[in-house]
């Protein structure tokens, strides 16, 4: 028998674990747990709600996960957590300030950091690293820095930066881009014409760049469910091998644990056995499902296997971040406001 987690992130229904969602984790052991609004109420609920996910199971340290990008896309929100900028505004800083943009980004992203260590969060779905052209759907919008390559990969490695000096994983997304999608992957699945050649100079560049760097070797990765039809004409990047073993893993170098997006969105079809075992097939090691609906997770859970060998080198190796103690630096949030209004005023 396999004592590898298995390969999937599950979400749950409510702010705690029911019985038959408490059977089925401790049965299927999966790598992870994503947390969403409806599973949140205020700190001392979150903690115990985490704490409950990681006692399942005491021979492996599940991740658990959130999407605390800033702006639209927070799941903690205020009164008990601040609500922390956009990228978008960071990178309109970056045009007046390269430098102080950059800090100020960093700091945003380490106080984002620090108030999920807080609560037992150990991997931020963000930043997004998308580079949206006009005409694009807003799914994206104001969620990426903006529109210049060049700008997204000068940001990005900042907010990275921060929150793994908070002791946080950051999953860079959605690789190899979801910026020039004109429709939105939740609702339908987006087929992007363009060349390889415009394919390569702007989408692919910031993920190549920080994926030639060593900070790559700190961060996940989460797919597009986005057609490349000069890539591959009939998958999507998620289930692609194309795209995942000559592009995300060959051109654009990613070697860390790549997870689908949420095999519940509508750009995917079929039974939920069979998409996430497409997912995992084409190249990736962990596939996402967020809903919290048990009969999905149940057929998930039968298309998917024990963690292969690259997810579980990476898996592993991210605890060099989670592991981090747990230091919180008081003047993080005055430091970032500072710096931010400076900016906005300066």
């Amino acid at each position: 028998m396999n004592s590898n987690p298995l390969a999937a992130i599950f979400g749950m229904a409510g702010t705690t674990l029911n019985d038959a969602e408490r059977a089925f984790f401790k049965r299927t052991r999966p790598v992870g747990y994503i947390l969403f609004a409806r599973n949140i109420e205020n700190p001392v609920q979150v903690i115990a709600l985490v704490n409950d996910l990681r006692s399942l199971d005491l021979t492996y340290g599940p991740l658990v996960l959130i999407d605390q990008e800033g702006g639209r896309v927070q799941r903690l929100k205020p009164p008990y957590w601040r609500h922390a900028p956009t990228m978008a505004e960071f990178g309109a800083l970056h045009s007046r300030d390269p430098a102080k943009a950059a800090s100020a980004l960093r700091l945003d992203m380490r106080l984002i950091g620090e108030e999920l260590r807080a609560l037992g969060i150990d991997v931020d779905c963000a930043p997004v690293m998308d580079v949206p052209v006009p005409g694009a759907h807003d799914v994206i919008g104001d969620r990426a820095f903006g529109g210049d390559p060049a700008l997204v990969s000068a940001m990005a490695p900042a907010a990275c930066e921060g929150l793994i000096d908070a002791g946080v994983v950051p999953v860079i997304k959605h690789i190899p881009g979801h910026g020039r999608a004109a429709s939105d992957s939740h609702k339908e699945l987006p087929v992007v014409t363009d060349s390889l050649e415009t394919l390569r100079a702007n989408d692919f560049a910031p993920f190549r760049a920080l994926c030639g760097t060593p900070l790559q070797n700190s961060c996940f990765a989460m797919t597009a469910h986005v057609v490349y039809q000069a890539l591959d004409s009939r998958q999507p990047a998620t289930n692609s091998k194309t795209v995942i073993a000559d592009f995300i893993r060959g051109e654009i170098g990613f070697r860390g644990l790549l997870m689908s997006d949420d095999l519940g969105m509508k750009a995917l079809a079929g039974p939920f056995d069979a998409r996430a075992a497409a997912a995992l097939e084409a190249g990736c090691d962990v596939v996402l499902h967020c809903e919290g609906v048990l009969a999905e997770m149940e057929a998930v859970a039968k298309g998917t296997g024990p963690l292969g060998a690259n997810g579980l080198r990476a898996f592993e190796a991210s605890s060099a971040v989670r592991g981090k103690p747990r230091e919180v630096v008081p003047n993080v949030a005055a430091a970032a406001f500072q710096v931010l209004d400076s900016l906005r005023h300066g």
